[in-house]
């Protein structure tokens, strides 16, 4: 599980945002904090992998804690939060190491897809050394979740998130048939979910050759 401490300032935006953390798989709410110095002294205790992260707070701003936690804290990652949509802001929580940057307000689904490409992310950094592939993969997992957009007409983020999902717990590459017999979906909706989404930087495409000499295609999670 991925351990998320909730900071903001507002008591009933910090609840809204922990339900909606709680409601994505692999994620648990460690705690609600509602300013930076409860924030720097929950992270200081340990068992926090992730803040979820207001900017405006009442006693030092987002960015500022970002920056302490870098010096003296122990490791954590930050999604900033923010109604603060300047460009030198961005600019600055980028140098600053945040990895994700939510303009308020958000829904449960935007918030949703910066979680899972941080879940992503955080599985595939182990200990084992990363080729350049990989390398590439994981530096791509992040900004493919900031730049994707609506959902193209005749595709629904439900069936989207079902096929990634079965992609993810295969534990290898797997072919559109076998995604389509595991979603309940015919070979032509599975091929094209895949597809799409392999477009997106959310799956990895690989092509398996066989006896007749057409490769066929095979999905891994990114």
């Amino acid at each position: 599980m991925i351990d998320v401490l909730v900071v903001d300032d507002d008591f009933h935006v910090a609840e809204i945002n922990a339900h909606y953390v709680s409601r994505v798989p692999g994620f648990r709410v460690a705690g609600r904090v509602h300013d930076a110095a409860a924030a720097f002294a929950t992270v200081q205790c340990g068992g926090i992998d992730l803040l979820l992260l207001d900017h405006y707070l009442p006693d030092e701003s987002g960015l500022s804690l970002t920056r302490r936690l870098r010096r003296e804290g122990p490791d954590v990652d930050v999604i900033m939060v923010t109604a603060d949509n300047r460009p030198a802001s961005v600019q600055e929580a980028l140098r600053a190491g945040v990895l994700q940057y939510i303009v308020k307000p958000f829904t449960f689904d935007g918030l949703r897809g910066k979680l899972e490409a941080y879940a992503q992310l955080h599985g595939t950094l182990g200990d084992t050394a990363l080729d350049q592939d990989r390398i590439d993969r994981v530096m791509g997992t992040l900004r493919a979740s900031a730049t994707s957009g609506p959902m193209p007409k005749g595709y629904t983020e439900r069936t989207a998130r079902l096929i990634r999902q079965i992609v993810s717990r295969a534990g290898g590459p797997v072919s559109a048939n076998e995604v389509s017999t595991q979603a309940g979906v015919s070979r032509s909706t599975a091929q094209r979910y895949l597809k799409y989404l392999e477009e997106q930087g959310r799956l990895h495409l690989t092509l398996k050759y066989g006896d007749s000499g057409r490769p066929e295609h095979h999905y891994s999670a990114s």
